[in-house]
């Protein structure tokens, strides 16, 4: 557990010096991994229609309830390293 932390960690840090932007869907994948993995299933209330990002960032993590955090953090790093090359 502690290695998979570690490696979470260093995710989160590679996530932010990417050679490129990723595509949108690709952030909100990235987004919704890193709220399930670091806060649990989503409890939050819904974005109304007026926040369209909101509401897709919403959508991405309520989309992964039911994964583990562990799950969550291995596929985030498994796809910050497949975006790294």
């Amino acid at each position: 557990m502690a290695d998979l932390k570690a490696e979470f960690e260093a995710a989160v840090a590679n996530s932010k010096t990417l050679s490129e932007r990723p595509d949108n869907s690709t952030l909100l994948k990235i987004y919704g991994l890193y709220k399930q993995a670091t806060e649990g299933d989503n409890a939050a209330k819904k974005p109304g229609f007026g926040d369209m990002v909101g509401r897709a960032k919403w959508d991405a993590w309520n989309g992964l309830k039911g994964t583990s955090s562990d799950d969550a953090m291995r596929q985030y790093v498994d796809l910050i390293n497949s975006l790294r090359g």
